[in-house]
């Protein structure tokens, strides 16, 4: 069911809306977003970790435990700047919370690069730290 993203929405609108689907802890919602050919990516993925996930159900399947792991709390620091594709934006932002299993703080820096079409995700390269990764979700 298709219900959190309408058609032709801006890349900058949809992704602020899946930020907000994150902090409900929405996933299900999250994943809507996504177009069903999406191409989610991890440049800085260790090599434990998938580096590219093709297509929605890969997404959905990578996605679905989030909740298990991090309860995210806030995005304080969020700067979107807008590229020359009008689909793209480029993302630089911070992401605060707990973590489930030890109840320790969760803190990550992110920089993605986020292309929509007809108000789906099509793509998303996300550079996030590897050296970040808490002990509690490594292996």
């Amino acid at each position: 069911m298709n219900r959190t993203a309408p058609t032709h929405r801006s890349p900058e609108e949809v992704f602020r809306h899946g930020l907000r689907l994150l902090l409900d802890q929405d996933v299900a919602g999250w994943i809507d977003l996504w177009a069903e050919d999406g191409v989610f990516e991890f440049p800085y993925a260790p090599e434990d970790r998938p580096r590219r996930l093709a297509g929605k159900p890969a997404v959905a399947a990578y996605m679905r435990a989030y909740p298990d792991h991090i309860e995210l709390h806030d995005f304080p620091e969020l700067t979107i700047h807008r590229t020359e594709d009008v689909r793209t934006i480029i993302v630089e932002m911070s992401a605060v919370g707990r973590l489930v299993a030890t109840d320790g703080p969760f803190a990550m820096s992110y920089v993605a690069v986020v292309t929509v079409v007809d108000g789906r995700i099509t793509h998303y390269r996300d550079y996030w730290n590897p050296l970040g990764i808490p002990a509690s979700m490594r292996g």
